[in-house]
């Protein structure tokens, strides 16, 4: 009689474990995950994330729709906002955030009032080198030129890396940057830098540059003046890198800060609490994606690299973020402070 309930115990647990499984694997038969996307469209998070949004579904079970939808807004904090405090939290809404989302309550405590690591990451499809280049009529070739002759920079906000990072390169190094905020995505800058609005680009990923803008580079219309990374891009030996600007220890560990984030630089993340079984089926889709035949062949039509950091790598760079020291931190606001 003992055997026989232990039996029916084991057999009705079975059946209840089958249930679960099944239920999870067709949460997302019938469902829209929306990608929200920090900028505005046309550049490259929003061609990234729209890329993601076309293959993605073939591999969640269910095979829900997957739907793009631009927030733009102060560099991308209000996607990030509105990722971390309205949206829902059973895996239907997932942000293409600003790669700096790990750093920014650092620097921008006022704005970004968030806990980085409750964040969940479920990948990035590449990693990045950022640089900043001038137009090729501003007279200006190197960096060395800007210790005598200051250039404006378009930027879509003060904190993101298209404003943080040529202030961090003007109080580093002495150069003559100053920086115009308000605009609403990286292609604005462009063709703001193209109309003479401004002088420069900064924080311009090297290999959205390569995709978008070649014949920019073919034909010498924009010389790069930096590059904005842990290590050099392999394509870029002669144009300096900014660690090489770091004049003591303390300098290094802030620019370490500032740059891990460029690790993980096209970051599909999903909000706080979503269940870990989602978070499980999203992560493996992505991964199943990345090496999708007809995902790579899309992305090498539209010039997007593909060389991804998977979910828990990226949680481990944004958990390594928070263990640098206090004097690190007040370094590295020192150096991205708007003077």
């Amino acid at each position: 009689m003992f055997k026989q309930t232990v039996a029916a115990v084991l057999a009705a647990a079975s059946m209840t474990i089958g249930w679960t499984a099944r239920a999870q694997e067709t949460f997302f038969a019938g469902k829209t995950i929306t990608i929200l996307i920090g900028y505005a469209a046309g550049g490259t998070y929003d061609a990234t994330a729209r890329l993601l949004a076309r293959h993605m579904s073939t591999h969640i079970p269910g095979h829900p729709v997957i739907l793009p939808q631009n927030l733009p807004g102060s560099g991308g904090i209000k996607t990030i906002l509105n990722l971390y405090n309205v949206a829902p939290r059973d895996g239907t809404t997932l942000g293409m955030l600003s790669r700096s989302y790990p750093i920014e309550p650092a620097f921008n405590p006022q704005m970004a009032k968030y806990d980085p690591t409750r964040f969940i990451p479920i990948g990035s499809t590449s990693q990045e080198v950022s640089v900043g280049v001038v137009w090729y009529t501003r007279g200006i070739t190197s960096i060395k030129d800007l210790y005598d002759r200051e250039i404006t920079t378009g930027a879509t906000g003060a904190t993101d890396d298209t404003g943080r990072f040529p202030t961090l390169l003007k109080n580093l190094s002495g150069t003559k940057i100053k920086v115009i905020t308000g605009y609403p995505g990286g292609n604005d800058v462009t063709m703001a830098m193209e109309k003479g609005e401004v002088d420069a680009r900064f924080g311009w990923s090297w290999g959205s540059l390569k995709s978008r803008a070649r014949n920019w580079l073919t034909e010498k219309k924009i010389n790069v003046l930096v590059q904005m990374a842990l290590q050099k891009a392999p394509d870029l030996p002669d144009v300096p890198l900014i660690m090489e600007f770091a004049k003591t220890d303390l300098d290094r560990k802030a620019l370490e800060l500032l740059f891990t984030p460029q690790v993980s630089a096209w970051p599909l993340i999903a909000p706080p609490d979503v269940p870990a079984d989602r978070v499980d089926i999203l992560r493996k889709a992505f991964d199943a994606t990345m090496k999708d035949p007809a995902f790579i062949a899309d992305a090498e039509r539209l010039s997007i690299e593909v060389d991804p950091v998977d979910g828990a790598t990226m949680q481990k760079l944004v958990q390594r973020i928070g263990t640098f020291d206090k004097s690190v931190i007040d370094r590295a606001l020192e150096l991205t402070d708007v003077k």
